[in-house]
């Protein structure tokens, strides 16, 4: 091969590369982009309706249950965006919201509940009965 071919298949080759940064591969780091921006926004806005004690607690909070902070969250960016709120948020009105998302939660939330049989009443047996008593019986 000449120098020319190879050339014309390295600019070939660069030509389809940069239109595959253009195509829709690259969408996920476009996505990435807006996502990331959102998220800035989004902790710009809690620090500026947070006081530093409050946005400390919420803190933990993501650490230990991330979802229930992210309700906390969206639920104070409502606030926030709907005028409800005058001043920043303590780390005791933060409390009381708080309180509210969980009792929310807890509503929504289905719940399993197990009942045990008797002795008297099932026919069969468990760890407390004792064998000497069932070979009375025999």
């Amino acid at each position: 091969m000449a120098d020319d071919d190879l050339e014309q298949i390295r600019r070939a080759r660069l030509q389809q590369l940069r239109e595959q940064g253009s195509a829709p591969g690259n969408e996920s780091s476009e996505q990435d982009a807006k996502q990331q921006r959102a998220n800035d926004q989004r902790a710009s806005l809690l620090t500026q309706i947070l006081t530093p004690d409050a946005a400390d607690r919420l803190g933990r909070i993501r650490l230990v249950k991330a979802s229930r902070a992210t309700d906390v969250e969206n639920r104070l960016l409502q606030l926030a965006q709907t005028g409800q709120l005058r001043a920043k948020v303590t780390e005791a009105q933060l409390k009381e919201l708080l309180g509210a998302v969980a009792e929310q939660q807890d509503r929504e939330e289905p719940r399993i509940v197990v009942e045990r049989r008797g002795r008297g009443g099932g026919g069969g047996w468990d760890d407390d009965d004792d064998l000497d008593d069932l070979l009375k019986d025999v």
